[in-house]
């Protein structure tokens, strides 16, 4: 799995609201809405992380 990073993130309030009932309606935590929500889009775009190769780490 790979090591998370925290970093600040400021947006506005009501885009904050809106986020969190979206987020409650899919049973995420806010944080985890924003993952899935920027993941989203970055598979909508083919622009989502390669993925490691942890075949060297299992032997």
């Amino acid at each position: 799995m790979s090591k998370k990073k925290a970093f600040a993130l400021r947006m506005n309030e009501d885009m904050l609201k809106a986020i969190e009932k979206w987020a409650s309606d899919e049973f995420r935590s806010t944080n985890g809405q924003i993952e899935w929500m920027l993941m989203q889009y970055l598979k909508e775009h083919n622009r989502q992380p390669k993925k490691k190769d942890n075949s060297k780490d299992k032997k």
